[in-house]
């Protein structure tokens, strides 16, 4: 290794992970130019020079029946991936999420004197607590999203920084509704509603037809209401319109965009969207949202079966420390309790006020430089020999 040039192996395991790592390699490049990137990736991450050994596809599945189905498939890429890294060992490893497939791995290059770290933190104060062992036992340092997580690592003596979200710095802190009405031709009065039934294939198989079904009752109570469905790709477009032809919902005024999730969300008054990173990126641009998510049988029972400690599932009750917006999950999501619960948001206006007061503190509170501040973080880990021939961070 020479002085200023560093290999750096980093596995994201879906689309919220590519962003991730992208733009963390695009900080640490700016400052060690002559770093190489590579292990398992997506197009993002290809787009900033990443050399992806596998794609990140063979990655982003979600839930247990989900998983138990690729699991072959997935095991063999971990060993022949954790094989290739131990061979010749890269300077850092940064595992980008997707812990249940990271952890092993860094836990194995940790014995073997390799750096290891981990961006963005199980979801340890959540459930499954005890993973902090593990955690520990593989990490060299966690880079944590989230203000409230710092104490838990600290407690454990594991080192931990906390970098802020990336999606705070990317969305605009003013409110844009007006404009962005404006742009897809909407009057500044009428009701318009966001749908978004998650951005995998497997989240529109159980939910699609929920939220057409949603949409139809919400319609019934507020005939002038526009529904915008953005959805990310060209199969699950496919899928919700299936849905729509079953419903015989052809008639509902369901705008379908391809992508466009924030201009769908920014325009709307409330929100329908399954629980995920959407919810904070709704809590981000200050929209009311009602929260719901469906999944498969088989992995909703193991899911009670593990248990939780936290009474909510979505993000922007998690930041809140409290219910702020209505939860919807499994078999409470049906078409009547959702759709009363996004009528009644939408008819008080003084809880929607409050909400949007309360999600503007939450994103100047996750608003940090993420990218950079994880890249000093990262580059903190170097041995003194490439720090020093780091330049320096961006202001």
């Amino acid at each position: 290794m020479t002085a200023g040039v560093v290999r750096i192996a980093l596995v994201a395991g879906e689309a919220s992970g590519d962003l991730l790592a992208s733009q963390l390699i695009e900080a640490i490049r700016s400052r060690l130019p002559d770093a190489v990137f590579f292990g398992i990736g997506g197009p993002r991450m290809l787009g900033k020079g990443f050399d992806a050994w596998y794609p990140l596809e063979k990655l982003a599945v979600r839930g247990y029946a989900e998983v138990l189905r690729h699991f072959s498939e997935i095991v063999a890429i971990r060993r022949g991936l954790r094989r290739r890294l131990l061979a010749d060992p890269p300077d850092l490893f940064i595992g980008v999420d997707a812990p249940d497939f990271n952890l092993g791995l860094e836990r194995a290059l940790k014995r073997r004197g390799v750096t290891t770290v981990h961006y963005v933190s199980p979801s340890i104060w959540a459930w499954r607590g005890d993973r902090i062992h593990k955690i520990g036992a593989a990490v060299s340092r966690v880079l944590a999203l989230f203000p409230f997580e710092l104490a838990i690592y600290e407690r454990q003596g594991i080192p931990v920084s906390y970098v802020g979200h990336p999606l705070a710095d990317m969305l605009p802190v003013a409110d844009a509704r007006e404009a962005t009405r404006e742009l897809l031709g909407f009057p500044e009065h009428q009701a318009i509603f966001a749908l978004l039934p998650g951005s995998r294939q497997s989240e529109l198989q159980y939910m699609a037809e929920t939220f057409i079904e949603t949409a139809r009752r919400i319609h019934q109570a507020i005939p002038d209401a526009a529904f915008l469905v953005p959805l990310a790709t060209r199969e699950t477009r496919s899928m919700f319109e299936t849905a729509r032809q079953r419903c015989a919902a052809e008639d509902l005024p369901l705008r379908l965009l391809f992508g466009h999730a924030h201009q769908a969300m920014m325009a709307a008054d409330v929100v329908l969207v399954a629980s995920g990173t959407a919810t904070l990126e709704a809590a981000l641009l200050k929209r009311p949202m009602v929260i719901v998510y469906k999944m498969a049988p088989f992995s909703a029972w193991l899911m009670r079966r593990i248990g939780g400690y936290l009474p909510y599932v979505g993000l922007p009750n998690v930041l809140a420390g409290r219910f702020v917006v209505p939860e919807f999950i499994q078999d409470d999501a049906t078409p009547a309790n959702l759709a009363q619960a996004v009528v009644n948001l939408y008819a008080d206006r003084g809880v929607r006020a409050g909400l949007q007061t309360l999600f503007h503190s939450l994103h100047l509170q996750l608003r940090q430089n993420a990218a950079e501040k994880a890249a000093s973080a990262v580059i903190g880990c170097l041995p003194p020999a490439i720090r020093e021939h780091a330049g320096p961070a961006a202001s």
